[in-house]
């Protein structure tokens, strides 16, 4: 097993397995990161890397999983952004058992 030499910004140089670490690239924009927890202070450490980097980590053993852009970035918004007052009547409605039911009744007749 490959030994690892990373930096934590609270404790400085470790030295780690290849088990500790985690690869985890962006199928969508191939960013990558990896990530670990400190063997000292104990605290989870994720670094953005290039290609490379990441590259060589799984080639030595380092564990990699993909992940995807939510789909809600892709979608077609319209109208204006919510504001804060909106947020105060949409908090008010949930309160207000009447006339969420109200609410979700003029959804389901839609």
């Amino acid at each position: 097993m490959a030994t690892i030499r990373a930096r934590c910004a609270d404790c400085g140089d470790v030295e780690l397995t290849t088990a500790d670490v985690q690869v985890r690239i962006c199928s969508d924009t191939n960013a990558g990161t990896y990530g670990f927890m400190c063997p000292t202070c104990q605290g989870m450490v994720v670094k953005s890397a290039e290609p490379r980097t990441l590259d060589l980590l799984v080639a030595s053993g380092v564990a990699c999983s993909m992940w995807s852009l939510p789909a809600e970035l892709g979608e077609r918004h319209e109208g204006e952004p919510i504001c804060h007052d909106d947020l105060l009547d949409f908090h008010d409605l949930l309160n207000d058992e009447y006339k969420l039911s109200m609410a979700l009744a003029d959804l389901a007749d839609r």
